[in-house]
This record gives structure tokens, C-alpha cells and sequence, in this order.
């Protein structure tokens, strides 16, 4: 298969497995989405969907928020994980979305990434899942999955996004980057992996990686 095949491959596998594309956090809104993806940071979305209703409960928006001190969201939000940190980057970037943007999230990368606590991946799902702006936010999923598909050289997640902005179309960026979060977590976890259920990697994968899995799997 040529470069190009392997990206049609993976588009129509893709979509014929996920033709409705469930969104990982629980949200009504951009500001809860936003609190939700950073909340999200070195935990799993399952863990934060069960955090974020006891903090909306309290506060479902910028004004609401900063009427908690820091304590009080860190104490809500400590099952998380990085409490001290997620609970003052909410609290900041609430005050921040008051006095700058009318308690607005702004529609902008540039806007977003300026906030406490976040970074490009965050202002990333936030600007795809909220606003509709064609986005790739990498994650560790679609970080693997582009180096078992030999689609990137897994150096780092910048030149991750990168490959994937160059191979895939733009319009399905928004749809592919959880479409493949989705694939990555049921057909091609970091553990547990079987290559028998996984029919992307195993037709179109690095060589290398499958060499190693057979290696594994027979020792």
C-alpha cells in the first residue's frame, strides 16, 4: 500500500466503526468542557466523569467558580489527580474568562492557550469539540497509534500532530482524532494489546512493531 492508501484505510475503517462519535467528557458547554479537559490531565476520562457533576453541582460557570476558594475546589476535585495545580489554574482561569472575555471561553487558540493550566492539547479539544475549528489534539492514544500505523516517528506529540494535520484531510480532523482515541482504547491499548482484534495495525502497521508483539507473544 502507498502512504495515501494507508490514510484511506484507516479513514473508512475508522468511520465504518465509529460512524457516531461519542465525546469522552461529560459536558454541557464550553467552559464545562474546558474544566473537564484539563481536569483530564494525567487522569481518565471515566475518573473526571464522575468528579465533574459533584464541582457543577457548585459552580457550572465562571462567576460561580471564583465564589470557591482554591481549598474548597482542590478539596472537590483531589480524586483527579495534580489537585493543587488543576484546582488553582480552574480558579485563575475562571477570574481571567470574567475580567477579560465577559465569562466567555474565547473561540481562539492563541486566547486559550494564554489561561492558567492550558497547554496546546487542551486549547485543542476545547477549540475541535466546542466551537467546531479543525483541531488534532494528540493524546497518548493517537500518539501510538500513529507510530504502530508507521504514520509518524513517535519522537514527540509535536511532530505527531504535525504528521497528522500533513496525512489527514482537514475537514476530518475533528471527527478522526477521537474517532482514533476511541479505536485506540477498545482494538489497540498500550496493554493488553491484541494484534488479532486490531485489523489497522495488523494491515497496515510498522514492521517493526508487529515483529515485536510476535516476539512477545511467543516468549
Amino acid at each position: 500500500m502507498t502512504k495515501q492508501e494507508k490514510v484511506e484505510f484507516v479513514i473508512k475503517t475508522l468511520s465504518d466503526l465509529y460512524p457516531e462519535i461519542p465525546i469522552p467528557l461529560d459536558h454541557k458547554d464550553p467552559y464545562t468542557l474546558l474544566i473537564a479537559v484539563l481536569m483530564s490531565a494525567q487522569s481518565t476520562d471515566v475518573r473526571v466523569n464522575q468528579i465533574t457533576p459533584l464541582l457543577f453541582e457548585r459552580a457550572d460557570n465562571p462567576y460561580d467558580m471564583v465564589k470557591l476558594s482554591v481549598e474548597e475546589i482542590r478539596e472537590i476535585i483531589k480524586p483527579v489527580g495534580l489537585s493543587p495545580m488543576k484546582s488553582k489554574g480552574i480558579f485563575g482561569l475562571s477570574q481571567i474568562l470574567i475580567d477579560k472575555h465577559n465569562g466567555e471561553v474565547p473561540n481562539n487558540m492563541e486566547a486559550l492557550e494564554a489561561l492558567p493550566a492550558v497547554g496546546h492539547k487542551t486549547a485543542s479539544v476545547v477549540i475541535s469539540q466546542a466551537f467546531g475549528v479543525p483541531a488534532f489534539p494528540v493524546d497518548t492514544h493517537i500518539h501510538r497509534l500513529m507510530y504502530r500505523w508507521n504514520l509518524s516517528n513517535g519522537k514527540n506529540v509535536v511532530q505527531t500532530e504535525k504528521d497528522a494535520k500533513r496525512l489527514f484531510p482537514r475537514e476530518l480532523w475533528n471527527d478522526l482524532h477521537l474517532q482514533i482515541i476511541w479505536y485506540g482504547r477498545e482494538y489497540s491499548p498500550a496493554r493488553g494489546w491484541n494484534l488479532d482484534k486490531d485489523i489497522i495495525t495488523s494491515t497496515i502497521g510498522r514492521q517493526s512493531v508487529i515483529k515485536d508483539y510476535l516476539k512477545q507473544k511467543k516468549s
